[in-house]
């Protein structure tokens, strides 16, 4: 039985999901001054925590597709990219989702304590807690390896020949401004979570197409 359109269908419907956790990512939590009382008390408000949380499944959804990617490009050009891609990406995944843990888990126990006691020292504590001299280095190469993986991607579905060419661009864009989307305002930011949302649905929609035209290639049969 050919299993490779169910594994490429299976990638599409991950990276579909990836960007709609990535809109609620950027629309649950509040953005309120990180320097201020308020700001750290927001750190316990449940929206910070499912977005945060949603933001990680997102991640790890990512080089998932990229991998379905590597399955429908196995045996053309375009698969050493895909390949590089997904390993690429899942290091990059592996090293930013530390980062996103402090920012759940451990700003939420801050928050939680700036309610209780209405220290705003504690927003001082928390913003030392997200730049420390280890975890930030350790976040940032993750998501310079999450914008290559990326880059790999859009270069595998230019290769491709049967995939358009262009879908993969958007998103490796947005990719690459990660970090710059987190320096503007909460309503930018919720405009770049839409614009990831349609570029993953452009990336999904393609794969979708991979896995049909893969399908009617095989028949629906091929050897293991």
């Amino acid at each position: 039985m050919n299993t490779r359109p169910l594994r490429i269908r299976l990638g599409a419907l991950a990276m579909a999901v990836a960007g709609v956790l990535f809109l609620v990512y950027e629309i649950l939590p509040p953005r309120l001054d990180q320097e201020t009382l308020a700001g750290a008390e927001s750190w316990a408000e449940p929206g910070w925590v499912a977005g945060h949380v949603a933001a990680m499944f997102g991640l790890i959804l990512f080089p998932v597709a990229w991998a379905a990617l590597r399955t429908s490009q196995v045996d053309t050009r375009a698969g050493r990219p895909a390949f590089l891609a997904t390993v690429t990406g899942y290091f990059g995944v592996a090293m930013t989702l530390p980062f996103y843990g402090g920012e759940t888990y451990g700003l939420r126990a801050i928050g939680r304590h700036a309610e209780e006691t209405g220290d705003p020292a504690m927003a001082d504590v928390g913003n030392s807690f997200r730049e420390d001299l280890v975890a930030m280095p350790i976040g940032l190469v993750g998501m310079i390896l999450l914008i290559t993986a990326s880059i790999l991607a859009a270069v595998s579905i230019w290769r491709s020949g049967e995939l358009n060419r262009w879908s993969g661009v958007p998103f490796a864009v947005l990719i690459a401004l990660y970090y710059p989307h987190f320096l503007v305002s909460h309503s930018l930011r919720i405009v770049w979570g839409a614009l990831v949302l349609l570029s993953a649905f452009w990336v999904a929609r393609e794969l979708w197409r991979a896995a049909a035209l893969k399908g009617e290639r095989s028949g629906g049969r091929s050897p293991e």
